[in-house]
C-alpha cells in the first residue's frame, strides 16, 4: 500500500485515486459550507436601525465566505456547489422591532448580493404551539418576500413532537405557499419553490430551503452539507446480485463513512480559514437532476424495477438507515437532516418514475415516513386549493410529531398548469412535471383550526 506524506499525515494514494474518480466520474461535490449567524444582538426598537446592525454584521462575518469556499475547491480539487448564509429567525428582531417585515427581507437580499452566496435562509418564524409578536406578521408577508428578493429563502416551523401542531398555522401555510406561487406565476412559481414548511426543524440545517441559524447555536459558525448519491449508486453497481441485504447495507455504510470524511475536512478547513467554529456536517444524499446523481437510482440498483414500486418504503429504510450509521463513524459532529432527500424535481430517477405515474404523491408520503425529510420539491396543479396543500402539511406534520422527526413540505401549485403539464425551475431544482392530487375537499377538518395535541411519546422526561 502506496503511502504520500503530505503535511505531517501519511495519505494512502489508493485514497487520493478513488476521491478523484468519485468526483470526475460520479457527481461527488460538497453541496454548500453554509455560514450561519446569530442576529440577536441586532435587534432593535427602531426597524432602520435593527437592518442596519443586520446588514453591517452579516457582511463582516460572511464577506470571506465565497472566497474562503474558491480557496478550498482549489486547494483539494473538492467541488463546493453553493455558499450559503443562514440567519436567526426574522420573527423575533421583527417582535422587537415592529413595523413591516419586508425591510428585512430587502437588507437580507442585500446582504446575499453584497456577499456573493447563492441562498440566504432565516426569512423564517416558529410557531409550533402558537403565535407571538411579529409571527402573523412575518408569515403573511413571506409570499411578496419572496417574489421581490432573488436569494431569500423563507421557512415556518408548525409542530413538534413536544408541542403538538398548530392548525392555525398550517391552515395559514396553505394559502401562504397557494399565493407565493400565484406572485411568481411568469417565473414557473418560484415563490413556493423557496419554502419550506416544517415540523420538528432543526436548527443547525444548512440545506435550503429550510436553513435557519437557531437561537441555542454560536453567535457564528459553519456548516457542511455533502452529496454524495451518484458514488452510492457506482459502488451498488460493482456489487455482485445475488448479495443479500446486509452486503447492500455493509457497502453503503462504508461509501457513507468516505463521502461524510470528505465534508468533515472541508468543515474543519472553512472553520480555521475563517477563524469560526466548525458546526455539523450534514450527511443527507443530496440529488440533483444530473444523470448519474440520483436517489431513486440507487433504489433501483437495489433491485427495485423503478422508484415507487412496492419496496421502495422498505429500500429506503435500509439506505437511510446505513447512511446515518456510516456518518456518524465519519464525523463527531454531525447533525443538521443527515439521512436521505427525496425532492422530485432535483432528482432525475423521481421524475423518470412521476412522468409515468409509477411515483404517487400517496406513496411519496410513505417514503417521507422513514427518510429525510418530507414532501419536496412536488408540482402541483395549478387548481389545488389553500385547504388542500393545508391538508398535505397537516398530513406530513403527523407523521414528524409522531415519529419524533423532522418532516417537511415544499410543494408548488403550478399556476395556469394541469395534470401532466411541467415547471421548470433550472440549476439544482430542476424541472418536474404536475402530480395528481386527491380532490375530495378536507376544508371543514382544516378550518377548524386550534391545536392537534402532542402524542403520547412527547412526555419522556
Amino acid at each position: 500500500m502506496r503511502k504520500l506524506k503530505v503535511g505531517n499525515n501519511l495519505v494512502n494514494v489508493n485514497d487520493i485515486m478513488e476521491t478523484i474518480q468519485m468526483i470526475q466520474e460520479e457527481n461527488l461535490d460538497i453541496r454548500t459550507i453554509t455560514m450561519g449567524i446569530s442576529l440577536l444582538d441586532c435587534c432593535d426598537a427602531d426597524i432602520k436601525k435593527s437592518c442596519g446592525k443586520i446588514y453591517d454584521k452579516v457582511c463582516r462575518k460572511a464577506e470571506h465566505l465565497v472566497k474562503t469556499g474558491e480557496e478550498i475547491e482549489l486547494k483539494y480539487g473538492i467541488p463546493i456547489v453553493n455558499k450559503r448564509i443562514s440567519v436567526t429567525p426574522v420573527a423575533i428582531p421583527l417582535a422587537v422591532s415592529g413595523g413591516n417585515p419586508l425591510e428585512y427581507a430587502l437588507t437580507l437580499e442585500k446582504c446575499a448580493g453584497a456577499c456573493g452566496v447563492n441562498f440566504i435562509g432565516g426569512y423564517s418564524a416558529l410557531v409550533q404551539k402558537g403565535f407571538s409578536a411579529g409571527d402573523k406578521e412575518l408569515i403573511e408577508s413571506i409570499p411578496e418576500a419572496l417574489t421581490v428578493t432573488d436569494h431569500l429563502c423563507s421557512s415556518v416551523n408548525v409542530g413538534s413532537t413536544r408541542a403538538g401542531i398548530n392548525m392555525d398555522a398550517v391552515g395559514m401555510m396553505g394559502r401562504i405557499v397557494k399565493r407565493s406561487a400565484e406572485l411568481t406565476a411568469g417565473r414557473d412559481c418560484i415563490g413556493a419553490a423557496k419554502l419550506v414548511v416544517f415540523c420538528n426543524a432543526v436548527e443547525d440545517n444548512p440545506f435550503m430551503a429550510g436553513a435557519f441559524h437557531g437561537v441555542g447555536e454560536p453567535d457564528c459558525e459553519i456548516n457542511v452539507g455533502v452529496s454524495g448519491p451518484g458514488v452510492v449508486r457506482a459502488a451498488l453497481a460493482k456489487l455482485p446480485k445475488d448479495a443479500d441485504l446486509t452486503e447492500v447495507a455493509d457497502l453503503v455504510k462504508r461509501t457513507a463513512f468516505k463521502i461524510t470524511r470528505m465534508g468533515q475536512l472541508v468543515g474543519k478547513e472553512a472553520s480555521g480559514m475563517l477563524g469560526v467554529p466548525f458546526g455539523i456536517v450534514d450527511l443527507s444524499l443530496a440529488p440533483t437532476p444530473a444523470v448519474g446523481d440520483s436517489v431513486a437510482h440507487i433504489l433501483e440498483e437495489m433491485g427495485l424495477q423503478m422508484c415507487g414500486c412496492h419496496g421502495t418504503t422498505a429500500a429506503l429504510a435500509l439506505l437511510n438507515d446505513a447512511v446515518k450509521k456510516g456518518g456518524v463513524m465519519a464525523s463527531s459532529h454531525v447533525g443538521g437532516l443527515s439521512g436521505a432527500f427525496i425532492p422530485v424535481s432535483e432528482d432525475a430517477g423521481m421524475i423518470d418514475a412521476a412522468r409515468c405515474g409509477n411515483l404517487s404523491l400517496e406513496k411519496l408520503e410513505a417514503m417521507t415516513a422513514v427518510c429525510s425529510v418530507g414532501l419536496d420539491m412536488i408540482v402541483l396543479p395549478g387548481d389545488t386549493t389553500p385547504e388542500m396543500i393545508s391538508a398535505i402539511i397537516a398530513d406530513e406534520a403527523a407523521i414528524g410529531m409522531v415519529n419524533s422527526k423532522t418532516t417537511a413540505v415544499r410543494v408548488i401549485p403550478a399556476i395556469g398548469k394541469k395534470i401532466g403539464d411541467e415547471l421548470s425551475f433550472g440549476g439544482l431544482l430542476g424541472a418536474g412535471p404536475v402530480m395528481k392530487v386527491n380532490y375530495t375537499a378536507p376544508d371543514i377538518f382544516i378550518h377548524r383550526g386550534g391545536r392537534i395535541p402532542a402524542p403520547l411519546q412527547s412526555l419522556k422526561n
